[in-house]
């Protein structure tokens, strides 16, 4: 099943595309990483996903509902994330979860949700009490309020430390084995190379790679390297590029396979100790780069 359907999406603003003529599919169930150079126009196709802006050309729809005109329906399906959150400073963060609570269809456990998000402890404090880091960890959980089917998330671990950015990884993670489906946005590559299962690359307004990730990062040329001894034979002849830069050999290949089995019988055929060798698979950082470059 398609929970979002965007076809021909365009958006103006005055006489600038920021989002010009895109199509993306988010299945249900999985985990969808829209990323996009500064300006690239992800943030503005999230908001029109929302219902927040109308769009100037094309199709959006979300569960089968146009997000703008049945937006009130979809609100009790869906769980946002936003940049910059509209909390209410003087409140508590208990007090928060309560009256969010209050507002929202879904049920859920203010003590679990508060201690899945590292907030339990902080639950009396004021939300302008709070570091940039809890008060992010508390938009996450106001967005993951009682399990909704569609969870849409734009950079939601700005500002989080590294053991905290796990632990809401984890919880995305679980929500999605659940049954969630989550659209989320990041400039952290790391992230979306670790939870998504679909990734679209925005630059200019347009998507310039899509698919699954498996298909996005056999884009990008494994590597493969090694600390060389002093004084070692040539070296065999690799399908890919070869790079020596002191001792250390870096081969960029796109048969990884065949060039590793080259290195090692070499160095079989020598006697040359290779105690690092490593061969690592293409990053989603290398194929974010070579969009944003034009290659």
């Amino acid at each position: 099943m398609n929970v979002i359907e965007v076809s021909g999406l365009r958006y103006r603003y005055g006489s600038f595309a920021a989002v010009d003529g895109i199509d993306l599919t988010v299945r249900e169930g999985e985990i969808f990483a829209l990323l996009g150079t500064n300006g690239a126009g992800k943030t503005t196709t999230l908001e029109v996903v929302e219902g927040f802006r109308s769009p100037a050309g094309g199709r959006v729809r979300v569960f089968g509902l146009d997000p703008v005109t049945d937006r009130t329906r979809l609100s009790a399906r869906t769980g946002v994330m936003l940049q910059s959150s509209g909390l209410v400073g003087e409140l508590t963060v208990a007090e928060t979860l309560d009256l969010w609570g209050g507002l929202r269809s879904r049920t859920d456990d203010p003590e679990a949700l508060l201690s899945t998000v590292e907030l339990l402890g902080r639950r009396d404090v004021a939300v302008d009490k709070l570091s940039g880091g809890e008060q992010r960890r508390l938009d996450f959980a106001l967005a993951v309020w009682g399990r909704p089917p569609l969870l849409i998330l734009d950079e939601p671990t700005t500002g989080l430390d590294p053991e905290s950015r796990q632990r809401l990884w984890q919880t995305v993670r679980a929500l999605r084995d659940s049954g969630s489906t989550i659209l989320l946005t990041t400039h952290y590559l790391d992230e979306a190379q670790s939870l998504a299962d679909h990734v679209a690359i925005m630059h200019q307004g347009r998507i310039q790679v899509a698919g699954p990730l498996s298909d996005v990062l056999a884009g990008a040329p494994s590597r493969i390297t090694a600390s060389l001894p002093f004084d070692v034979p040539a070296l065999p002849a690799f399908l890919g590029r070869s790079t020596v830069d002191g001792q250390t050999l870096v081969v960029e290949t796109r048969q990884v396979q065949e060039d590793l089995y080259a290195l090692l019988r070499w160095a079989d055929r020598y006697g040359v100790r290779l105690p690092d060798v490593a061969a690592s698979q293409g990053s989603l950082e290398e194929v974010f780069l070579a969009v944003s470059k034009g290659a």
